[in-house]
């Protein structure tokens, strides 16, 4: 495969997110509330030091189209369809951009990420548990 471009890391991620329509903590939480499906996406170590998103799904970054690939053979049962609206979470909101720029060529257009990640939906002061 030819290289047709090159980007930086920066350059490449403004592009990602402008296909994004990103949401904030209060957002999120509110997507969730209405049905969206918010997805943990952090290594363990970052979830044990830090806490969880109550009735967030836990998925790391490495597994993450395998399971949410609603008509992969090892989908979780959460990954019902292409119009699931998916909120992916990582710790700062950087992976997670990248990340639902991966889901969405997968053909699930309603993924987007948390602007800022967990820390910011902790510093918004939402629910967070022990992990």
């Amino acid at each position: 495969m030819a290289v047709s471009e090159r980007l930086s890391i920066d350059e490449h991620l403004a592009r990602v997110r402008a296909g994004l329509d990103r949401v904030g903590p209060q957002e999120a939480y509110a997507a969730a509330a209405d049905g969206a499906l918010l997805v943990d996406i952090r290594y363990a170590e970052l979830r044990e030091r830090d806490g969880l998103i109550p009735g967030a799904l836990v998925i790391e970054r490495n597994e993450l189209e395998w399971r949410l690939d609603p008509v992969g053979s090892h989908r979780v049962p959460q990954a019902t369809d292409h119009d699931l609206r998916i909120v992916v979470v990582c710790n700062e909101g950087y992976a997670s951009s990248l990340a639902a720029a991966s889901l969405h060529r997968l053909g699930l257009h309603r993924v987007t990420d948390l602007i800022g990640g967990f820390q910011a939906w902790r510093a918004a002061g939402l629910p967070v548990s022990a992990p």
